[in-house]
């Protein structure tokens, strides 16, 4: 089995590109989605929810560039374009949202998705000794679990 220049095994670093590209596209609509909130939100929580909504934006951005790179240092080529993004996400494109409730709502569902791809990708990492990913996928399902929680708090449920 041929390794590559980290150790890992080619065929390995291939696979897990994939499904870090998956996630690199969630994340990426993840993120215009934030944006198109920070800007429109409107009515009594604006405030609140315009930081809160840039804070979730400027880290979804920084774990953007984290997952490209990744993908990189795996030897592999990260997603790039939107069209590309659009195919592969498991995010859903949110369009005209205005309010507080459907603006929570859909970060939580998206958080949802985005956690699930991770957690399938922390579970092949682990079997393949990768722990660059592993860790990488821990540390960001642990931020992402408090952020529902808060998120959920914050509707009341």
């Amino acid at each position: 089995m041929k390794k590559s220049t980290i150790g890992l095994p080619q065929t390995y670093c291939k696979d897990a590109s994939e499904e870090l590209n998956v996630l690199l596209s969630s994340f990426q609509v993840y993120y215009q989605n934030l944006r198109g909130i920070h800007w429109n939100i409107k009515g009594k929580n604006f405030f609140e929810l315009h930081v809160k909504f840039e804070e979730l934006y400027t880290d979804a951005q920084l774990k953007i560039d984290q997952i490209a790179e990744r993908i990189l240092t795996l030897h592999q080529t990260p997603l790039h374009t939107f069209a590309e993004y659009e195919k592969q996400s498991k995010v859903s494109v949110a369009k005209n949202i205005t309010e507080d409730k459907p603006s929570v709502d859909m970060i939580l569902a998206s958080l949802s998705e985005i956690i699930a791809i991770e957690r399938k990708i922390l579970a092949f990492s682990g079997e393949n000794d990768d722990e660059g990913t592993n860790s990488m996928m821990s540390d960001f399902i642990s931020e992402q679990e408090k952020t529902i929680w808060m998120f959920t708090a914050w509707l009341g449920s």
